[in-house]
């Protein structure tokens, strides 16, 4: 596991992030909003996505999504 972050540890809440694409755009239910990525990971330290490796985010209480990189 490259990481394990929370909500919490957002520069911007998620209350302000919803309003603010809220006032532009209109949310329906099933949207996902993509925030970027915590840090320890990527460029700054040299490691990327390939093929064959498996990406999971959670939201505790609803489940996981798992994706395998092609």
């Amino acid at each position: 596991m490259h990481q394990d972050a929370s909500t919490a540890m957002q520069i911007f809440p998620v209350a302000a992030v919803i309003e603010f694409i809220s006032s532009f755009v209109t949310l329906e239910p099933g949207d996902i909003i993509s925030t970027g990525t915590a840090a320890g990971v990527g460029h700054a330290k040299g490691v990327h996505l390939k093929s064959g490796d498996q990406v999971e985010a959670s939201i505790e209480g609803i489940g996981a999504l798992k994706n395998t990189m092609v």
